[in-house]
């Protein structure tokens, strides 16, 4: 799953997550193959990112798998397990790391 700016969106693009407007209507559900009139009307509706399937757009960092990310994490943190807070950081940052939107 990779977040894109609409601007690199292309046609045969997936959604990865739903698309909403600001009042939280759904315009466009998971699973929504991206057209050129599709993404001219996301664009119309001043939607500027979109979340797609896999990582088609080349961002100039390395892919990383979400097991090796949570390798670095969990070394990065070793030294301080007897620390309840930075735990407890440790596990929001996971979290967000899983889910990036």
């Amino acid at each position: 799953m990779q977040k894109i700016s609409i601007d690199q969106a292309e046609p045969g693009m997936i959604l990865a997550k739903s698309i909403t407007n600001q009042k939280g209507i759904t315009l466009c559900g998971e699973g929504t193959t991206l057209t050129d009139s599709l993404i001219d009307r996301l664009k119309s509706m001043d939607i500027s990112k979109i979340v797609v399937e896999g990582h088609p757009v080349d961002d100039g960092t390395e892919e990383v798998s979400p097991e090796t990310l949570h390798e670095r994490l969990e070394d990065r943190f070793r030294h301080v397990r007897r620390f309840p807070l930075l735990m407890a950081m440790k596990e929001a940052i996971w979290e967000k790391m899983k889910s990036p939107e």
